[in-house]
């Protein structure tokens, strides 16, 4: 593993680089006692808001921040977007420019047309350029980044040094959220050099132009070392540092000074609030869901799945599992929060009655000990379960054990087997499960969200249903993914959901509540994105935040 030098040696948390040079830890050593006089009475810089902020969550190790090294989850991304830029950004309010300063869309050539800001810099000094765009875009349809699908970029032009042209094959409506917004230009005088992306472990593929450099990481302690790019081209960095760590408790974390911003459970928000934190709750931007695997017989029936439906009480999991904090989720998968949240998607009311019936229609009889069965074979379903990381924390719950006893009390007898997640999700990813429950964001982005969570064309993904036995639902996901009229595209997102919900291939179990509290004497407001950083990430930790 390699490292790069802080310039002054840090402390607790913070990552750290060790050398044999005697001499050079001497020097360290002395530099850090004579700043000590000055800077700190319990920890360097601990209490300066002028200097530094820590972000903690629960699982620390998210990858290395750029694209081809990040975990594929949100919080490796936005490690990553410190570093990296994208041609399109967000604020509080929505699409703000990023390395493109202005943009247009001409329908008639199927083309955006992006004017570039002047004057950027790579972090090495070398000046950003259409080049660059025109490069990143030729690199990810050779080296495919999955959170940027491009099957619909033809490909792109530079029109000159500050201008670029990207070609569509055809309409493409989630371009600006999916490609614009989401895709981090790469730099390239040297990624043109990198054949093979995913080992490449060098300084320089840490080189971007965004608000702060990537300095460390350590994988063992979870901890990452950003430092400010003073000369960023959209503002100056409130903070010299930006420190990501590890911490078992968010709560004592953020009492105790050792962070400064921390995801937190429900419960803690009333005693935070009391100490002068700031608190701050999430749209319902993701959900608990039951995966089905609807290629193996019964689950393969529609009327079965409808049956799973009416058996599960999406209240009596919320209370039961989680206090009350949440809401039962939507059938059709988007959330009520999201613009084209359709409020007449079917619903499935808890119905264990209803459930039997429908069991009954399809052969299954009571068997003595109360559970189904067909032709003297039980009724026996494998449900897999994991503590999913929500937000950047691993989220223990009861939900499979209060999902069981529903399932039982409609005489399916349910045989619950905890895995870790990146086990579960293998199985799931495989096909090698009867039902998993498990967990995504992405709700309040694009509507492409449909695409990715539904589609079999998602090849790979463990949270996508990957349903294609409805033609009509196929050909609508196809469809709106092409419409440009954003009402014409609303009504067809509309339908989608009516059908997906009658299709029931995965089942949206609840929205947790999602909140994270952080200390407003940092003199950082923190806020939670409109509509999700980026394609949808609902986290607090929008990197605007951190700049003038």
């Amino acid at each position: 593993m390699w490292f790069f030098f802080a310039k002054v040696a840090p402390v607790e948390e913070v990552p750290v680089n060790h050398t044999k040079n005697r001499i050079v830890i001497f020097f360290r050593v002395l530099i850090l006692m004579l700043s000590s006089l000055f800077l700190f009475s319990s920890g360097v810089w601990a209490k300066d808001p002028a200097k530094e902020i820590r972000i903690a969550d629960g699982k620390g190790d998210w990858g290395y921040p750029n694209a081809f090294q990040h975990y594929p989850r949100g919080p490796g991304y936005l490690r990553m977007a410190m570093v990296f830029d994208t041609l399109v950004w967000k604020d509080a309010n929505g699409n703000i420019p990023a390395l493109a300063k202005n943009w247009r869309y001409d329908p008639e050539s199927l083309r955006f047309i992006f004017q570039l800001q002047e004057g950027v810099l790579w972090h090495d000094g070398k000046p950003f350029t259409a080049d660059d765009v025109v490069f990143t875009i030729d690199y990810f349809k050779k080296h495919p980044y999955q959170w940027v699908p491009l099957g619909k970029v033809a490909g792109a032009e530079r029109l000159g040094l500050h201008s670029v042209s990207i070609q569509l094959k055809e309409p493409y409506a989630p371009f600006m959220a999916y490609v614009g917004g989401t895709m981090p230009i790469l730099p390239r005088h040297i990624w043109e050099k990198v054949d093979d992306p995913k080992r490449y472990q060098d300084p320089n593929a840490f080189i971007g132009t965004g608000p702060y450099r990537f300095v460390d990481f350590d994988s063992t302690k979870g901890t990452y070392l950003f430092e400010a790019n003073k000369d960023y081209y959209l503002g100056k960095p409130v903070v010299d540092r930006v420190i990501y760590i590890k911490a078992k408790n968010p709560l004592m974390a953020l009492l105790s000074h050792k962070a400064d911003l921390v995801n937190i459970k429900p419960d803690m928000a009333a005693h935070l609030k009391k100490k002068g934190m700031v608190i701050l709750t999430s749209p319902r931007g993701w959900n608990k869901k039951l995966m089905i695997n609807h290629k193996k017989s019964p689950l393969n029936d529609k009327r079965f799945r409808k049956a799973l439906a009416y058996a599960i009480n999406q209240q009596e999991i919320i209370d039961k599992a989680h206090r009350g904090f949440g809401s039962p989720a939507s059938f059709g998968l988007l959330s009520p929060d999201h613009v084209f949240y359709n409020p007449d998607t079917p619903q499935y009311p808890h119905n264990p009655e209803k459930a039997r019936k429908i069991l009954a229609s399809l052969g299954y009889q009571e068997n003595e000990k109360g559970f189904m069965e067909k032709n003297g074979t039980p009724l026996r379903l494998e449900v897999l379960i994991s503590n999913i990381t929500v937000a950047g924390e691993s989220m223990a719950d009861r939900d499979g054990e209060v999902l069981k006893k529903q399932l039982e009390n409609v005489g399916i007898s349910v045989d619950l087997v905890n895995l870790e997640q990146a086990t579960a999700d293998a199985k799931v990813r495989n096909w090698e499960f009867d039902l998993a429950v498990t967990g995504h964001g992405g709700l309040l982005g694009d509507a492409m969200t449909l695409e990715r969570m539904i589609s079999p064309r998602v090849a790979g993904s463990v949270n996508s249903a990957r349903y294609g036995a409805n033609r009509e639902l196929l050909e609508l996901l196809d469809a709106q993914m092409t419409e440009m009229n954003e009402e014409k595209r609303k009504a067809i997102v509309y339908e989608i959901q009516r059908i997906y919900a009658d299709e029931l291939p995965a089942i949206s179990l609840y929205y947790p509540v999602s909140m994270a509290a952080y200390n407003p004497e940092k003199g950082i407001a923190w806020y939670y994105t409109k509509g999700g950083i980026a394609l949808g990430i609902p986290i607090a930790q929008n990197k605007m935040a951190l700049i003038e």
